[in-house]
């Protein structure tokens, strides 16, 4: 029976961690670790550190992205550095230049935010929310009706 690559992957779940903060895909990650895209599933199921070292990985991801998101929906200030050399009185002199730029607000960035943040007042087709909610109630009470029955009989 071949040995477990379990204690050599327990010693990098900080790296799994930063891995999947950097986004990178499970096959990718497995890779990394020298071992099979299976294993790195049994790994999962088997071992819960595991799992929430992915887990809380992907869940600085997803926040520092939906951070950035929010930023590009508001529009910004930033600063840029231009760096020149010039000759003054035969010397070679190095200067700085500090420019103010404004990035502004993404309409894009904007819709997707409002869409998925106030679903509510803010989706494409309202009249298919309403349908998916009386279709999942309908499911809800079709599921009720096979486990306890039509109390109506």
């Amino acid at each position: 029976m071949a040995k477990s690559k379990w204690p050599q992957v327990k010693e990098q779940l900080q790296l799994v961690e930063g891995w999947a903060k950097l986004g990178l895909t499970e096959e990718q990650i497995a890779h990394n670790l020298g071992i099979g895209r299976s294993t790195l599933g049994e790994f999962k199921n088997k071992y819960p550190e595991h799992q929430s070292a992915l887990k809380k990985g992907r869940t600085v991801a997803v926040a520092e992205l939906e951070n950035a998101l929010y930023k590009r929906a508001l529009g910004y200030d930033y600063e840029i550095s231009r760096t020149s050399l010039r000759m003054i009185d035969g010397k070679e002199a190095k200067f700085v230049q500090k420019i103010r730029k404004h990035m502004p607000a993404d309409v894009g960035a904007i819709i997707i935010l409002l869409k998925n943040k106030d679903r509510g007042n803010w989706c494409d087709n309202p009249e298919k929310q309403v349908l998916d909610r009386e279709i999942f109630e309908f499911r809800r009470r079709i599921e009720l009706a096979w486990l306890y029955g039509d109390e109506k009989e």
